[in-house]
């Protein structure tokens, strides 16, 4: 399973066991968004598995998840994430419902955007590259408002 950071990737090139997932650069300033993730399905458990199970993901060993649960069917209490079962919480009122949270006893927090896995590979594309984009400072739901217009704008 490899980790794809290559902001211009489009969903054809990619291999099936590759986690679709574009992270800002280290030394960038701490903004409302670490990256982006673009899961294949709304299967959360499977799919934090696949996430977190990333050899080279920079955020160490996890020890919580939070979503907020409006896009995901289904929000285990619990997952198995990179061998070890860690809580998932989830918040309405206090989480964008665009966002995963990656709690890291080692590195801290990563806050990610979560792409709707129906999302086009184009669309994805530009969401990918925007969220790891250090010079962005929008939101997840911000940036996906911005992709709403830009289809519209386009069609």
């Amino acid at each position: 399973m490899g980790l794809i950071l290559d902001h211009t990737t489009h969903d054809e090139s990619l291999a099936p066991d590759d986690v679709r997932l574009s992270l800002k650069p280290v030394t960038a300033a701490p903004g409302p968004l670490d990256g982006a993730w673009w899961p294949r399905s709304r299967d959360l458990a499977a799919e934090l598995s696949a996430l977190t199970a990333t050899p080279d993901a920079p955020w160490g060993r996890i020890a919580r998840v939070a979503v907020n649960p409006h896009f995901w069917p289904a929000v285990p209490r619990r997952a198995a994430v990179a061998g070890h079962v860690v809580p998932v919480d989830w918040f309405t009122a206090d989480q964008d419902p665009h966002k995963l949270l990656l709690l890291s006893r080692d590195t801290g927090r990563w806050d990610l955007l979560v792409i709707p896995p129906e999302t086009d590979s184009d669309t994805a594309a530009r969401l990918l590259s925007a969220a790891a984009d250090p010079h962005i400072t929008a939101t997840a739901g911000g940036l996906l408002a911005v992709e709403r217009l830009h289809g519209a704008g386009s069609a």
